[in-house]
């Protein structure tokens, strides 16, 4: 229900944004407006408001919304509209009223990511502190010459102050350059340069753990065995586990760290396992019996009981970077144009075959991320709305026919050539614009349904 939740919110928000820009836009150059939609298809709500009694409409397909102006071309019998009404149509307005007007939606949603990020910069972005764990042999980051505990303080000559800051400028180099420049300052408190090599990664590599293909990975103390929340009536509740417990052995193997236990539990589905446990400074026997549970088509043993986090050894880790309402302003504009640019890149580099196509999301995947930011808390899923109100700013703008920036290059070539593009050269421009966008949401529904199957 909460995922549900999330995704109507989010589309509510991002649609009505969207098409709010280009009716307020509509309003200031005079150009009368009939309809406002939220959703395709069959209305379940709809009003009548304003001085041109302009028709409010929630439709049952949430998947999009229109803004439908008084347009000429789009009646059956244009001699029916009212004389009054004529110097309002759309089609009657100067060239660069319409491109303001159809430039107003995907402006609406970069206004809108500005406005999130720049709530976010002033609340505090919570993040990990970029201490680099264990660095595997033989990786780009042991080639550097990185070492455990190394404190990463800039990337390409930015500062950073988390591992949200290493990852996006590492990705933002990774396409542009094979080499990276790392500074680090070591245990000692030295500062150092190191090379950093980028050109393992690979175009499937983007969308997954690009950070621990490089070798990168956060710092993990060691962590006890130490049982924090326990889920009511499940396992480790019914074997009498308290939170606080620390697990010493199980079936006699000595237990070091929470992963080990992990580990153990999770292989040893409907198996008995004799725990020892710590308990206020007695130790003292349990049995458990993990439930087994399916996971992406693999039994795994589960108790029910989570782990305590040490929350001084947290605060050590972990940053909340803020700012004041003008810095703040300025890398909320900063953040919108960096990812647009970006997301621009990436989209080119799919077309010519340089990054995979497997990074396009459907409506199911972003449910999803919906559903998980929203859980984890508010300050995540406005992060998430931003992302998505470029995503959605930035797709709008592309020159395809049938979408906002297809119309801009139609008024485009208007402006070169000295006269609107024929209706014949729109038509065929729409269908083609259809078929593209037809297969990039086929491609879409099946990356969706491929990480729902494989998860």
């Amino acid at each position: 229900m909460l995922t549900l939740l999330a995704f109507l919110v989010t589309l509510g928000i991002l649609i009505a944004v969207h098409e709010y820009g280009h009716f307020q836009v509509a309003r200031w150059c005079n150009v009368k407006v009939l309809r406002f939609s939220l959703g395709f298809g069959k209305p379940i709500f709809r009003r009548h408001f304003g001085v041109d009694n302009t028709e409010f409409v929630i439709s049952a397909l949430p998947l999009g919304g229109y803004v439908k102006m008084l347009d000429e071309r789009e009646l059956a019998a244009p001699s029916n509209v009212a004389e009054a009404d004529l110097a309002r149509a759309f089609n009657r307005q100067s060239v660069w009223k319409r491109i303001a007007i159809v430039s107003a939606g995907p402006a609406a949603n970069l206004l809108l990511a500005i406005f999130l990020y720049w709530i976010l910069f002033m609340q505090g972005v919570p993040g990990m502190k970029p201490i680099i764990g264990d660095v595997p042999v033989q990786t780009p980051a042991a080639q550097a010459g990185l070492q455990e505990n190394d404190l990463i303080t800039a990337v390409a000559g930015q500062p950073v102050s988390s591992w949200t800051d290493v990852r996006w400028i590492l990705l933002q180099e990774a396409i542009k350059s094979p080499l990276v420049v790392v500074k680090v300052r070591d245990e000692a408190l030295h500062e150092h340069d190191a090379e950093l090599r980028l050109d393992s990664i690979e175009k499937e590599d983007f969308e997954s753990d690009f950070l621990g293909k490089l070798g990168l990975s956060p710092y993990r103390p060691p962590m006890p065995a130490r049982l924090g929340e326990i889920v009511p009536d499940g396992v480790a509740d019914k074997a009498g586990l308290q939170t606080g417990d620390e697990v010493l052995a199980v079936n006699d193997k000595p237990i070091t760290e929470w992963e080990q236990f992990v580990t153990l539990v999770r292989e040893r589905p409907e198996q008995p396992l004799t725990l020892r446990l710590k308990r206020d400074e007695q130790e003292l026997d349990a049995v458990v019996i993990p439930q087994a549970i399916d996971e992406n088509g693999i039994k795994i043993g589960r108790i029910g009981a989570a782990f305590q986090v040490d929350e001084a050894l947290m605060e050590k880790l972990s940053i909340t970077v803020s700012y004041g309402p003008l810095q703040s302003f300025t890398r909320a504009v900063d953040k919108t144009w960096e990812t647009s640019v970006f997301s621009i890149k990436m989209l080119a580099r799919m077309v010519t075959g340089e990054a995979s196509w497997k990074g396009v999301s459907g409506p199911v995947t972003i449910a999803s991320y919906a559903g998980q930011s929203a859980h984890i808390g508010w300050k995540s899923f406005i992060g998430f709305l931003a992302l998505i109100s470029i995503s959605l700013g930035v797709l709008n703008l592309l020159p395809v026919p049938v979408l906002d920036g297809g119309h801009l290059l139609y008024y485009t070539i208007e402006i070169l050539k000295g006269s609107p593009v024929s209706e014949a050269t729109m038509e065929v421009g729409q269908r083609i614009g259809l078929a593209i966008l037809a297969l990039l949401m086929a491609v879409a529904f099946y990356n969706d349904i491929t990480r729902f199957i494989t998860g």
